[in-house]
């Protein structure tokens, strides 16, 4: 009997010595430093922002649209506003002048913009610019005590190099989450022209839109972005903006208030396998020219149909996406000299950057006042369309008052094929009458006569 009081005394005096000893971890073991992310953090963590924003929305009833239920009930015709807000992350990158970078979804449409720092303070941002092909977008606030995240070249990162991930998810307040880069160069992701995200198993949940992504160095090497999730939540794939991309869509629209791109005059599309083996090529490696536009750089340099990019501006291209990512990081007027192969040889040229074309439509027909037509994108090119894009379109116009909407792709008018803005301004000068125009909105098919 005391034998075993004595055994059990020895257990729970071993029991709380491995207690004490778990309690109180060392500082070092074998003389070296436990590893802790804690020092690099301290210096990120207040230049990463939270983003809340509030959007006046005017809702109305559809009752009010009955003209006999107004007048039986003496209904004023008058629509309320309802207020929607959201929250997202944002990244300090100018401390002197207050430049917040996020995304451009986090901010769009917003009628006020506050940014909470970590250190509690609130304050009121203003849009300095956005840019929805990339879902970027610069922000202001007052530069007042306040520290900016260096950036890092995001070109450097590897597969498997260790990256933090800091924002607001769910609104819970500041959280980070660790890593590492799972994937570089992923594309496919709908609506936006330009992508080469950086995909990483930190974990990015909502309200970590437009947070950073560090390097163990504590620089910015990426933006967050999104995720991938069959159910709403992080299951490990999480997508962000390098920050080689994020600093030139950010000197632009810091400069201009836009991203200004411009365009070489070439439509590409990606090299299978098949294509491959057509052109002597190896599969994988390289952009096909599918289409030449008239007058442009690429048509003056010599280049033709069924050549293959395989560089450009020192950049190596391995499909149609590359040539467009490295064609929208070019500034206009901007020279660089681009590698193709035609038949088997290697051959060089040197093109230069030059503005997109467009045509306000009281140019081509005074019906068409109010619009302002574009050659198409990369994004709709790539997607094997053909026309021309309705970019911009006042509100009272003509075309606006028949149905037509901003995104629109005239394909077609009075039954003639349209693929460019020449055919476009060539088959209107041709009309007698009305104008039929043939239209394609989200793969639907439309018409609109215009008298």
């Amino acid at each position: 009997m005391r034998s075993a009081i004595k055994q059990k005394l020895v257990i729970l005096v071993l029991a709380l010595c491995s207690a004490q000893a778990l309690a109180t971890l060392p500082v070092a073991v074998d003389g070296e430093p436990l590893p802790s992310l804690a020092p690099v953090l301290k210096r990120v963590t207040p230049s990463v922002v939270n983003v809340y924003t509030q959007t006046r929305v005017r809702v109305r009833s559809p009752l009010l649209d009955d003209p006999i239920f107004r007048r039986f009930f003496n209904v004023p015709d008058v629509p309320r506003e309802r207020v929607s807000q959201s929250l997202g992350s944002g990244v300090i990158v100018d401390a002197e002048q207050g430049y917040i970078l996020t995304n451009n979804h986090v901010i769009a449409r917003a009628d006020e913009i506050a940014v909470g720092l970590k250190d509690g303070r609130s304050l009121e941002a203003k849009v300095i610019g956005t840019d929805p092909d990339t879902d970027l977008a610069v922000i202001q606030v007052p530069a007042e005590n306040i520290s900016a995240l260096p950036l890092a070249n995001s070109d450097q990162l590897q597969v498997g190099d260790f990256v933090v991930a800091v924002g607001n998810p769910f609104g819970l307040g500041q959280t980070v989450t660790s890593g590492i880069v799972s994937a570089l160069g992923r594309t496919g992701l709908r609506g936006l022209e330009y992508q080469n995200f950086i995909q990483t198993d930190a974990s990015i949940n909502p309200g970590n839109s437009g947070g950073a992504l560090i390097n163990l160095r504590g620089e910015l090497v990426g933006i967050n972005s999104a995720i991938f999730t069959p159910s709403g939540g992080n299951v490990g794939i999480g997508f962000a903006i390098p920050s080689s991309m994020a600093r030139y869509v950010m000197d632009q629209l810091i400069r201009f208030g836009e991203v200004r791109r411009g365009t070489l005059g070439l439509f590409v599309q990606d090299l299978t396998a098949e294509l491959a083996g057509a052109f002597a090529m190896e599969a994988g490696h390289g952009a096909l020219v599918a289409e030449i536009a008239v007058g442009s750089a690429a048509e003056d340099a010599g280049l033709q149909p069924g050549d293959v990019i395989v560089r450009m501006a020192g950049r190596q291209v391995d499909d149609a996406q590359d040539f467009y990512n490295a064609e929208g990081q070019l500034a206009l007027g901007e020279s660089l000299r681009v590698e193709y192969v035609r038949e088997g040889k290697s051959r060089q040229a040197s093109l230069v950057i030059q503005s997109v074309p467009v045509l306000n439509g009281a140019e081509l027909d005074k019906r068409l006042k109010g619009a302002r037509f574009t050659e198409l994108n990369a994004r709709h090119k790539q997607a094997n369309a053909s026309g021309v894009l309705l970019e911009e379109l006042e509100p009272a116009s003509r075309l606006a008052y028949e149905g037509l909407a901003e995104g629109d792709i005239i394909t077609g008018v009075n039954r003639e094929r349209v693929h460019n803005l020449v055919d476009f301004s060539r088959a209107l000068g041709k009309t007698r009458g009305g104008i039929l125009l043939q239209i394609r909105r989200r793969g639907r098919a439309y018409i609109a006569r215009i008298d």
